[in-house]
């Protein structure tokens, strides 16, 4: 026999539930590793209550699925929804649940949608969001929350770029760059001679903290705005070292940072998760020496099978990378709720049924208009868009 039991913190966690983290790590990556789930809860979940949905064995105590989720309350111009969000947010490339290799992914899913919907905390909306697409779970996923009595929608997160090394190194790779890019490498790297640029990669040990200020100081001095959790990085950074995923690329020049760069590698992928350049030495073209600097690292020494640009679709990481891909959301509508029913009828409903549906509702013209206008809630949601 199976039962669903519900964690409140990643902290507390038994065992069971860590091995089955540890061998999600090795096959999905970092970021469903219950690191990154820790450093992301203290960094960036500011007040959120973690909801961790765990499927057991009664016979063994064995952990058969796992869903990271966290309580959100959506604030709206006429009322408030209660979602069930995943443990993500603007910061997570990648998400899903764990399922272990021994059980069958679809009735574990299943299990979990059902006790979400039946969960006292009386859900309007269930979202999990960014997934693979093209995974078993995210299929599952879907069909689980549709057989648990909700409505469901699909949407687009963002583009992924990546790149497949296929054996090759680095300069078998920097030969199959796109013409400009490579004559940008060669020009740049002759404009700055090496007493006045060098670069380092940081992985742990004493100059750790340094590197982590160096970050902060281009990052400052970039166009980029403000992080809204400004504990986060140096947290996700402290952390990556700790479990020897970092490799934190720093370019000088004049003794000055000038561009710096957060890679995480784990499981034969180098994930390319944070970059900014100072301004002031764009002319340089300093962001892109690192990155070269970086891939020849990742692909040399690390021998990575793949590289991942994650999140957007910006011109320049088609330069870089080989092959794009999507990762979408699902939001599911609580249909045992009269809010969950109302959002179900705005998202999935054509503008005739929405008129039909929402008439004996008698919330009066200005309402309807501005439920259609997209307008309803004036609160932003912590999420990814579609």
């Amino acid at each position: 026999m199976e039962r669903v039991v519900v964690y409140d913190s990643f902290d507390s966690l038994p065992a069971s539930c860590q091995t089955l983290f540890q061998r999600s790590c090795a096959q999905a990556g970092v970021f469903l590793s219950l690191p990154w789930f820790r450093t992301l809860a203290a960094g960036a979940f500011k007040e959120s209550l973690v909801r961790i949905y765990a499927l057991q064995s009664d016979a063994n105590q064995s952990v058969h699925a796992l869903l990271p989720m966290r309580v959100l309350i959506l604030a709206g111009r006429f009322f408030s929804v209660r979602q069930l969000t995943a443990a993500a947010n603007f910061y997570t490339p990648l998400f899903g649940p764990l399922v272990a290799g021994s059980v069958p992914v679809p009735s574990s899913l299943r299990r979990l949608a059902r006790e979400m919907a039946a969960d006292p905390g009386c859900w309007d909306t269930v979202a999990i969001y960014p997934m693979d697409r093209d995974s078993t779970v995210y299929a599952a996923m879907q069909s689980a929350f549709r057989r648990a009595g909700m409505a469901v929608q699909s949407y687009r997160c963002f583009a992924n770029w990546y790149l497949k090394v296929d054996g090759r190194s680095y300069d078998e790779y920097a030969a199959s760059l796109p013409p400009q890019l490579r004559n940008t490498l060669k020009r740049k790297a002759k404009q700055l001679p090496a007493d006045r640029f060098y670069m380092e990669i940081i992985t742990d040990g004493n100059d750790l903290e340094r590197g982590i200020r160096a970050y902060h100081a281009v990052y400052q001095a970039s166009w980029k705005q403000p992080e809204a959790f400004p504990q986060f990085m140096p947290g996700l950074i402290r952390t990556c070292a700790s479990e020897g995923w970092l490799r934190l690329g720093v370019a000088y020049i004049d003794g000055q940072p000038a561009a710096a760069q957060v890679w995480i590698v784990a499981g034969g992928v180098a994930s390319i998760y944070k970059l900014a350049y100072d301004q002031d030495f764009a002319k340089y073209s300093v962001g892109t020496l690192l990155t070269a600097h970086l891939m020849r690292h990742v692909i040399d020494l690390d021998r990575v099978r793949e590289v991942d640009f994650l999140s957007g679709d910006d011109a320049y990481k088609s330069d870089w990378m080989s092959h794009r891909r999507e990762r979408w959301g699902l939001m599911a509508f609580n249909l045992r709720s009269f809010k969950g029913i109302i959002l179900a009828v705005v998202h999935l409903a054509g503008r005739p049924s929405k008129n039909f549906l929402l008439r004996p509702l008698k919330w009066g013209r200005a309402v309807g208009n501005r439920i259609f206008s997209g307008k309803f809630f004036s609160g932003k949601r912590d999420s990814l868009q579609a």
